[in-house]
């Protein structure tokens, strides 16, 4: 099974359920040049942060907090940048004044953050897992630079998981990922956090000038107590 974007889909998230029925999420970042490839993630306290391999200049267009969570609501925002810690407390306020976690939080977030600002125009994109009704609520969200922020929440089957990417796929000329033409979605039997991270890892496989683009993916599963976490990198 190869990647369903195809060999370069930049950075990339997935939100679903596992076959048990717990909400999970799993994040892959890709890298064409060496500066892209330098890095790695780190699991800290109730973060997992993408940091640099050595010491180097803080950027922060590739390092960031990707995933933030709390155990005792279940919430877990997952991004490619800045917009992490602001999803993050936004769904959380939500959740403690019991207000409906809709669509729109999450838009006007990532409308506010932007495109990356850099030669490609390369699109944040963002998710966010809460918890309303005693239910579990995945929401998707891509912000492009030619398009307001689309937001969806998604409702899969059991063993399923629907995403996104920064990029279309293409190794040569990547363009903007287009969710207007479908989300990926991926089957998912895999049963323990390792195999999820190692699954989004492995199908994950291209090279670009003979080496491997792969920097690390990064998954959680929450079991209705805690989140679970694995991160796999490269280097």
């Amino acid at each position: 099974m190869k990647n369903p974007i195809g060999p370069y889909p930049g950075r990339q998230l997935f939100l679903g359920l596992t076959i048990e029925g717990n909400p999970f999420l799993a994040y892959l970042i890709t890298g064409r040049s060496p500066e892209s490839r330098e890095r790695k993630a780190v699991h800290k306290d109730n973060k997992v942060i993408i940091g640099p391999l050595g010491d180097v200049k803080y950027d922060p267009l590739r390092h960031y907090t990707a995933l933030q969570y709390d155990d005792a609501s279940g919430i877990a925002a997952i991004t490619n940048g800045i917009q992490t810690e602001s999803i993050f407390e936004t769904y959380r306020l939500l959740y403690n004044v019991k207000s409906t976690p809709a669509e729109n939080y999450l838009a006007m977030l990532m409308d506010g953050a932007g495109h990356e600002p850099d030669s490609l125009n390369t699109p944040r994109i963002g998710g966010i897992i809460t918890r309303y009704d005693n239910k579990p609520v995945c929401i998707l969200s891509i912000k492009r630079h030619d398009m307001k922020a689309y937001t969806r929440q998604i409702d899969l089957p059991k063993g399923t998981m629907a995403g996104i990417s920064t990029y279309s796929g293409a190794l040569e000329s990547p363009l903007p990922f287009d969710p207007t033409h479908g989300l990926a979605e991926l089957k998912m039997s895999a049963t323990s956090i390792s195999e999820i991270a190692g699954f989004l890892f492995d199908i994950s496989a291209a090279t670009n000038k003979g080496l491997d683009i792969r920097v690390c993916t990064v998954a959680a599963v929450f079991n209705g107590k805690c989140w679970d976490v694995a991160v796999v990198n490269a280097q």
